[in-house]
């Protein structure tokens, strides 16, 4: 029974009349994750319980889009990851696919703050059978052509939102539009339009920008998949300041993501460029010099040098690391100020030139091989006929 698989190819494999990728011909185990988004490695699928600990009943199912939720096996059933399973829903059921197994459900819950023993956890009532694949596959069929209608209304309706995704519940009893807006959106007349047109129940959702890429998916300026769709599960708030500490052009073309806002992956370095500036002493501090006063310009992280230049003469630079000027910080507040940033400069550049760079290959020259090899001339040897020649004739004896 592999009809189910249509609903797990991601867009890159684009799914036949059977169901089966066309792309990656993985069978919905997409080699760049697509297929399955969020998913989370069982590390534990091969080790045995202890004989006195009960088998975990908790399963994670995965809807659309990577949508995800926790449920309870009351009636023991035999889970495996893969399998389609009915879901309790309100009203009705839901259809989903098993993503995790055992004790690391117990882990993911930790992590997302969900209570075994909350309203939050519905119970599992079967494993799917043909007719509710059918079913499921059906109105997934549908969701398409539904976006498309239903944002035609909303343009008609002069609504201020943008309706992202439609999400169908497995039995088809109801059908979820997720939508985004800047304000707050009046959708009573709405609701009413798409129960006429739909003929279904309607549940409107508001996401926002960032939630609505993870939920559609792409490739980033990176050439990879986005991280909100793939693996990223938490949204933490990105400042413009995370792109100053690392020294980066605020370009907003640059610096947004496919959801217009600030790229997530700014936050991913932020920690070990921090941990880095630690060493440096602050740009605002101006450097006090009997010649003048020295205003920093710019910094280099990596290399760990400052640049500064004197009031009045912005266009000379000096290149200073950052030992040297907290040495200077401290003479100028000792009131023994250094006579100028010139003699540090030329200092270094003398114990640049002092400094005996040897080969450790053997002293060899770059350029030996650019000569070519003489050849050694070949001493010509006679022909036989000459030798014949050569040869004195014998007298008789």
């Amino acid at each position: 029974m592999f009809q189910y698989i249509d609903y797990m190819a991601c867009g890159n494999c684009s799914t036949g009349k059977d169901g089966a990728p066309r792309g990656c011909k993985n069978n919905g185990t997409c080699g760049t994750d697509s297929c399955n988004k969020l998913n989370v490695f069982d590390w534990l699928s091969n080790m045995t319980l202890p004989q006195d600990q009960e088998e975990c009943k908790l399963v994670e199912v995965r809807f659309k889009n990577g949508r995800k939720h926790f449920y309870k096996n009351t009636e023991n059933l035999s889970l495996l990851m893969g399998d389609v399973v009915a879901v309790e829903a309100s009203p009705g059921h839901d259809i989903g696919i098993i993503t995790l197994t055992g004790e690391l459900v117990k882990v993911q819950m930790r992590k997302k703050k969900v209570k075994p023993d909350s309203e939050e956890v519905l119970k599992i009532y079967r494993k799917a059978t043909q007719k509710d694949i059918d079913v499921w596959q059906e109105m997934r069929q549908r969701e398409e052509s539904m976006k498309v209608r239903a944002r035609e209304i909303a343009i008609k309706l002069k609504l201020q939102m943008k309706i992202s995704d439609i999400e169908f519940q497995g039995d088809g009893s109801k059908a979820t539009f997720y939508y985004t807006a800047e304000e707050r959106v009046d959708f009573r007349q709405l609701i009413k339009e798409f129960a006429y047109e739909f003929k279904t129940r309607i549940e409107m959702r508001q996401i926002g920008f960032r939630q609505e890429a993870a939920r559609l998916g792409g490739v980033g300026s990176c050439g990879r998949e986005l991280c909100c769709s793939t693996w990223l599960t938490d949204f933490r708030s990105v400042t413009t300041s995370a792109a100053r500490y690392q020294q980066l052009s605020l370009n907003p073309l640059k610096l947004a993501g496919q959801c217009g806002k600030l790229k997530c992956c700014l936050n991913f370095e932020l920690d070990a460029y921090l941990d880095a500036l630690k060493a440096f002493p602050k740009q605002d501090i101006k450097l006090q010099t009997k010649k003048g006063t020295a205003v920093c310009q710019k910094i280099d992280i990596f290399k760990g040098v400052m640049w500064y230049a004197y009031e009045g003469e912005w266009m000379n630079w000096f290149e200073l690391s950052t030992q040297q000027v907290t040495q200077i910080i401290k003479a100028s507040e000792n009131k023994k100020p250094i006579d100028s940033l010139e003699e540090l400069v030329a200092e270094k550049q003398t114990e640049i030139e002092n400094t005996n760079f040897e080969d450790t290959v053997g002293q060899d020259s770059l350029t030996r091989f650019d000569k070519p090899k003489r050849k050694k001339p070949q001493k010509r040897r006679p022909n036989n006929k000459q030798n014949r020649r050569r040869k004195k004739p014998q007298k008789n004896a």
